[in-house]
């Protein structure tokens, strides 16, 4: 049984995202995300001009008059939602954990899939499959998909990005729109995620909290790693340890960038102090200007 203030919630989002699909990402979405195959149509009589390439040897044979396979473009698009539930998405310095804005761009992406007719599906991973929701049409099922972002409770602590691929890959045969939605907080899954995007069309969304890049001045605390457990104590009045802090994590923040372009993925950058919005319409304006 779901809590009442979970289902709230989920109202609240639907309501909240779909007016933004409409709104904001109307005709976007389908300009971005046509359908990049081809589909068998239909048999006809070959026509002076058609590729003799496109012949049906079988229908030629059977029939004693050439014909040729139609086929036609693919529309109806399969999109898949990869979700990091890891701990280290249990963080947040704003006014929302990184999950919770994870959860709220799941049902944006969710909500201009079914409103473009496409399928949607979802994994849920930490350092195991936590969930997976096949792919299917209609509002009730993108409901469905948003009350699993944003309710579902994982087992694991971890992140391990590379069986989340491994496990997209074994389980969705066709091509699909893949969003990784995670912090990225893992290492050696270069290899798959390269791999996976020549199957699929795969498209990071990193999420990052600015206190992962700026630890501000307030003396002695401490730090416990939510994957790992491990507690440290720290004293953020030292400056030398807030330069060097600053720093690594600039660094991570450029190596992952450079992971991703060289993977040949898209990446839109979040950060849980501004608002998505803004890097979604980029990334549709981007892509919109690649494909014209």
């Amino acid at each position: 049984m779901i809590p009442k203030e979970v289902l709230k919630k989920i109202r609240k989002i639907q309501i909240t995202t779909s007016r933004m699909v409409t709104d904001l990402f109307a005709g976007q979405y389908h300009s971005v995300f046509k359908g990049k195959g081809m589909e068998f149509d239909e048999v006809r009589e070959y026509m002076p001009g058609d590729d003799i390439q496109s012949i049906d040897w079988n229908v030629t044979a059977r029939t004693g008059l050439p014909h040729i396979k139609k086929f036609v473009e693919e529309r109806e698009l399969t999109v898949m939602i990869l979700l990091d539930a890891s701990m280290s998405c249990k963080f947040g310095s704003s006014q929302q954990l990184k999950s919770q804005i994870a959860a709220e761009l799941s049902s944006v992406l969710a909500f201009s899939a079914t409103q473009n007719n496409d399928k949607v599906g979802l994994i849920v991973f930490t350092d195991r499959i936590e969930k997976f929701v096949p792919p299917h049409k209609g509002l009730k099922h993108v409901l469905r998909v948003i009350r699993e972002a944003l309710y579902f409770k994982p087992e694991g602590k971890g992140t391990d990005i590379s069986l989340a691929l491994e496990y997209l890959n074994r389980v969705i045969k066709r091509k699909a729109i893949t969003f990784l939605i995670s912090d990225f907080f893992d290492d050696d899954f270069k290899k798959r995620l390269s791999v996976t995007n020549k199957r699929h069309d795969v498209i990071a969304v990193t999420i990052t909290d600015p206190r992962e890049v700026d630890m501000p001045d307030v003396g002695l605390i401490k730090l416990n790693d939510a994957e790992s457990s491990r507690e440290r104590t720290i004293d953020t009045s030292n400056k030398n340890f807030r330069t060097n802090y600053t720093h690594s994590a600039l660094e991570r923040l450029q190596k992952r960038k450079e992971l991703l372009r060289g993977a040949g993925i898209d990446n839109i950058d979040i950060y849980t102090n501004s608002s998505y919005t803004k890097e979604l319409i980029r990334f549709f304006k981007m892509r919109r200007k690649r494909l014209a």
